[in-house]
């Protein structure tokens, strides 16, 4: 036993360059060792990834990991190769050759890790082509879309019992950062747990996260006051693309540093505006649910939502990308009375009239032209904007009525694939010396060679705008030399797209015969407005603190308010008596134990007690020399007890 926890140390070490595992990472990894069914509940930024990735270096088969994040596929196998681990992924978005390319890697032992999106389960001829390789461990990534009853149920994720199937024998790893009692025992049901599974939780409660809730309909003033009153690194969560550029706008005026991100970026755009982001050049990311996942920033200081999200399981998953350093950082809600009407209306949009649905999924035949009986297990690429605007129909509604039809398995229907351009050389190498192309072709070429390696062996990204901004060409100009030696055969270039698809999971019908199941339609509204009351619940109920509440809605009993949100220091502004203060000196003195040392604001903010009472003991303790003030940012530390 503790040979083998040494040498999940040593693997971490070697790959990671860590010489510790944050909590309950090395135990989901020897259950996983040992052979257990397990399922990992940790939170957001508490390192997921690295209990399977370990557990697949000690391995000597496959890893198969299963995961709906299909634009962070390639961050993370694009991490995992700079750290000289062999992974793939494959996806629809994919070609055939790349797709091909990435089985007979599969095949052949070449990959520890495969990345597969739900959807590729659903072909009978890929689950066979798997049956033959070597598999040490499915993982499911994001586990509470495989329940009915979770927040972001995916019914191609029903499709990993025939993983199961395949591989009866194999251990099963399921994660997710949130999920209630019920959605917990839902997903052990639904991947077939066997007897001795493992489920390892960390509690919800995050000590040094203080969730702040402020209220007033001026919204932008009062997230510039919170911006202003803050410091350190910010997300600002909002519901629409335009609201992310207006905000940013705001934000840039009153002399802030910030950048707008949504799904509808290039994505080159994507990558520059997070790692603008990640290295401090600006300090706020205005952005939509689709910033946040996967992308490693632990000094997060503040995170606003500015709309509300649909649910606490959404909300809880945002709200954690603060902190995550272990420092004290702050989740900020911005609500307003017309947010409880805003929430209660999403509910309608999320679920429209069943004719409604039955009618947009024959608008939607007839916009894919796929003939009744057709398009059986097809895949078409699907501009839904067009969609809306060629049939008059609102995007909320319509985008809801092709989710439920989803759930209801008449189509797989995926909102968007960014993908970026990439080059394979398909011409053998002592073929380059005699190839008849010159001028911009040749230039283009000879570039491609000098700035991209492995481009023999695999499909490698490359980005167009690079390549034009080092040979002083059009982008348009790189487009066409690289079609042009695609056409002589020299390789094969796909270039980038930002495409949503929808797969035909069954021949099309005739509108009459498309049912809507009620556990899909009835019972999930239920559920949706059960999720909806506890969000409001938790932005509008002054009674109870609010970590309780959370911790409530997730099956934990709190053993009292947390101390730091809102409601618990509105509680505490009252004139101290002198055991009072003795406890806010206390208080004060825990602040500043931190080994980096505090601010003023921070311990105005957090400690017992209102302001005026904080201030007076701040002074005392700097008289009677208990706490020091040097003149770095975070100056106030403490001295002696």
């Amino acid at each position: 036993m503790e040979n083998r926890r040494a040498e999940t140390l040593a693997v971490l070490e070697r790959y990671w360059g860590y010489s510790s595992f944050r909590p309950l990472q090395q135990e989901i990894i020897m259950s996983i060792l040992h052979g257990h069914d397990t399922l990992g509940l940790l939170p957001t930024g508490g390192g997921k990834s690295l209990t399977f990735q370990v557990p697949a270096m000690m391995a000597d088969g496959l890893t198969i990991v299963v995961t709906p994040l299909i634009s962070l596929m390639k961050d993370q196998v694009d991490n995992l190769r700079a750290t000289g681990i062999n992974a793939v992924f494959t996806h629809s978005g994919l070609s055939r050759r790349e797709q091909k390319l990435v089985l007979d890697k599969c095949r052949l032992n070449k990959a520890k890790l495969l990345y597969i999106s739900p959807e590729k389960l659903r072909s009978p001829q890929f689950i066979s082509e798997m049956r033959d390789w070597d598999v040490s461990l499915i993982v499911v990534d994001e586990a509470h879309c495989i329940s009915q009853w979770g927040y972001d149920f995916r019914p191609s994720y029903l499709q990993i019992s025939e993983l199961r199937k395949a591989f009866p024998s194999v251990p099963v790893l399921a994660l997710t950062a949130s999920a209630t009692p019920d959605v917990v025992e839902d997903i052990r049901r639904q991947l077939q747990f066997r007897d001795g599974h493992m489920t390892y939780s960390r509690s919800f409660s995050r000590d040094n996260l203080s969730y702040i809730v402020r209220y007033g309909d001026d919204k932008p003033q009062t997230l510039l006051r919170v911006l202003k009153n803050t410091s350190g690194s910010a997300i600002v969560y909002v519901r629409s693309r335009r609201r992310t550029r207006e905000l940013a706008q705001v934000i840039q005026q009153a002399g802030i540093t910030a950048e707008f991100y949504h799904a509808g970026l290039s994505p080159e755009d994507k990558n520059e505006r997070q790692n603008r982001w990640k290295d401090n050049s600006i300090r706020v990311i205005v952005a939509t649910n689709a910033f946040g996942m996967g992308i490693d920033k632990p000094d997060v200081r503040t995170v606003v939502h500015y709309d509300l999200p649909s649910s606490l399981e959404e909300y809880y998953q945002e709200a954690g990308r603060g902190g995550r350093d272990g420092k004290p950082s702050y989740a900020v809600v911005l609500a307003c009375n017309r947010d409880k009407a805003l929430l209660s209306r999403r509910l309608s949009d999320s679920f429209p009239p069943k004719e409604y649905i039955t009618d947009i999924y024959d608008k939607l035949g007839v916009f894919l032209d796929i003939a009744v009986g057709s398009g059986y297990n097809q895949v078409y690429e699907f501009d839904f904007g067009l969609f809306c605007q060629r049939y008059s129909l609102q995007p909320a509604p319509a985008r809801s009525a092709l989710t439920i039809l989803s759930q209801s398995g008449y189509i797989d229907y995926t909102d968007e694939i960014s993908t970026y351009s990439r080059v394979m050389l398909t011409a053998r190498k002592e073929e380059l010396y005699n190839l008849p192309i010159d001028g911009t072709t040749d230039m283009v070429f000879q570039m491609l060679l000098r700035s991209y390696t492995g481009l023999f062996a695999d499909y490698v990204y490359i980005d167009e705008k690079l390549l034009a901004y080092r040979l002083q060409l059009h982008e348009n100009d790189i487009y066409q030399s690289l079609l042009a030696l695609g056409r002589m055969h020299v390789l094969h270039y796909i270039p980038r797209k930002t495409t949503p698809y929808v797969a035909f999971t069954t021949s099309r019908e005739l509108p009459k015969y498309v049912t809507i199941p009620r556990q899909v339609y009835e019972q999930r509204r239920d559920v949706m407005e059960s999720r909806i009351d506890a969000m409001k619940k938790f932005t509008f109920d002054t009674s109870q603190c609010r970590v309780s509440t959370l911790l409530e809605y997730f099956g934990e009993s709190p053993e009292g308010g947390c101390g730091q949100c809102d409601i618990c220091r509105k509680k505490k502004r009252v004139r101290p008596s002198a055991t009072d203060k003795k406890a806010i000196e206390a208080s004060i003195a825990y602040l500043c134990s931190h080994p980096g040392g505090v601010t003023m604001e921070h311990i105005i903010a957090n400690a017992n007690g209102n302001r005026k009472d904080i201030s007076e003991a701040v002074r005392h303790m700097l008289d009677e020399d208990i706490i020091s003030m040097s003149s770095t940012a975070e100056g106030i530390r403490l001295k002696k007890l």
